[in-house]
């Protein structure tokens, strides 16, 4: 199924108003119980090489510590990509980082795997 543009700018805006609250609940409610998460913040701030989350409470855990760690946190949306089953949001994350985050979703509407990637981490 294609991600409409309405549905995906939606989603979009959701998305980044629950990082920018800070509201650990409102994040999560985005993900799926068995989501799949890469990204080298993972390493930066778990010390995992791996750099790769798997499922819910594990991904809590993770955010618990990210929201800790830049208490600071803004984001601000350029541009979201819609494709088959996802999209991609392209934003300014923590410390100014360019961001861009390739996010497949499940038939629910809620994200089974992230792929992070950052101009610089």
């Amino acid at each position: 199924m294609i991600v409409t543009e309405e549905a995906a700018v939606s989603f979009a805006q959701a998305w980044i108003d629950a990082w920018n609250s800070h509201n650990l609940n409102r994040i999560l409610e985005h993900y799926a119980t068995n989501v799949v998460f890469h990204s080298p913040f993972i390493v930066k701030v778990l010390g995992d090489n791996t750099g790769r989350i798997t499922g819910k409470p594990a991904l809590t855990a993770y955010f618990t510590r990210g929201l800790a760690a830049y208490p600071d946190l803004h984001f601000q949306l350029h541009t979201v990509l819609r494709g088959i089953d996802g999209i991609t949001l392209y934003y300014t994350s923590v410390n100014g980082l360019l961001a861009a985050e390739i996010m497949l979703l499940d038939p629910a509407g809620k994200i089974a795997t992230v792929h992070a990637h950052y101009n610089h981490v």
